[in-house]
């Protein structure tokens, strides 16, 4: 159990899956009906992601080495897919909606807590 937290003070998830080997970041989301609210996958090393197969429209936060926001894509619909960031280490994958209401923009800086 982790929990992720912006720069703001503003909880973004409160369990986060990480997926840090190969199988787990092919596999992803796949599978799933739904990604309930409170939760996330972070996947790392991801520098873009694709929703091919997905059931489900999520929020995918790409973050650099220092956990800072390199971009946003809200809602992202199944069978889509973001372009690769070469700044990007890792992408967090949340629940459609979620960054909207935490208020989460470019440049800032998350923290994940054990």
């Amino acid at each position: 159990m982790k929990a992720i937290i912006q720069t703001s003070g503003a909880l973004l998830a409160e369990e986060v899956e990480t997926a840090d080997s190969l199988l787990a970041r092919l596999k992803g989301l796949l599978g799933r009906d739904s990604l309930p609210q409170g939760h996330a996958l972070w996947l790392r090393p991801c520098n873009g992601i694709h929703t091919f197969g997905m059931r489900f429209p999520i929020d995918v936060v790409v973050l650099d080495r220092i956990m800072k926001v390199s971009a946003i894509h809200h809602n992202v619909q199944p069978n889509r897919m973001t372009r690769l960031y070469p700044s990007g280490c890792s992408v967090l994958e949340l629940p459609s909606g979620t960054v909207h209401k935490a208020g989460l923009v470019l440049e800032d800086t998350l923290v994940i807590v054990p």
